[in-house]
């Protein structure tokens, strides 16, 4: 084989491994971008993780998705902000999900937590790694809401919250519920 024939074959053969390693959507798959969740609570929590496991269990149940960099509005009602909007339309997405952790509302199921004086409350999270011995471990319900748009609508497809306790463990607080809400958002996409 004549030499210069094997220099350009690999200039020839290069945009194939290109062209397999860049992500071709399927036509009829939506687009999200999942923007930074937001902490209107008192409670410690990784957003950026939180976010990035909305973004991982959506990819999991076959959404295109992608995080943003804009953060979800802090306002109790739950609507696209004007950096959500513009992020969105650069990302090409067909939808923007926003999702904040709020104040727990009073629960009428709940009982209500009180302690007498010197009284010993074990603790009711098993995750407390001195099993109660640490004292009460009072660990109540927040609200996490969250809610799915489409670009330059005011209208919610998707709006509602869950309730989940925080976790002892900061970075794995609320892992489980991103899961859920993820799951929902996909099985009302794929409706």
């Amino acid at each position: 084989m004549k030499p210069w024939i094997l220099a350009a074959l690999p200039i020839a053969l290069c945009p194939l491994p290109l062209l397999a390693q860049s992500t071709v959507r399927q036509p009829g798959t939506p687009k999200v971008c999942v923007a930074t969740v937001s902490n209107a609570s008192t409670v410690s929590a990784y957003l950026e993780r939180l976010t990035q496991r909305l973004v991982k269990t959506l990819r999991h149940n076959k959404i295109d998705s992608v995080a943003m960099n804009s953060r979800t509005t802090m306002q109790p009602e739950l609507r696209p902000n004007r950096q959500n909007i513009d992020e969105a339309e650069a990302k090409q997405c067909d939808y923007t999900l926003l999702t904040q952790l709020v104040e727990a509302r009073a629960h009428p199921g709940a009982a209500q937590t009180s302690s007498r004086p010197g009284a010993i409350v074990p603790s009711i999270d098993a995750a407390d790694p001195l099993g109660g011995n640490s004292g009460p471990v009072y660990r109540e319900e927040e609200q996490i809401s969250f809610a799915l748009f489409r670009p330059y609508h005011d209208e919610a497809i998707v709006d509602g919250y869950i309730l989940e306790r925080a976790s002892a463990n900061v970075s794995d607080s609320f892992q489980t519920a991103m899961d859920r809400i993820a799951n929902r958002v996909s099985h009302d996409l794929k409706k």
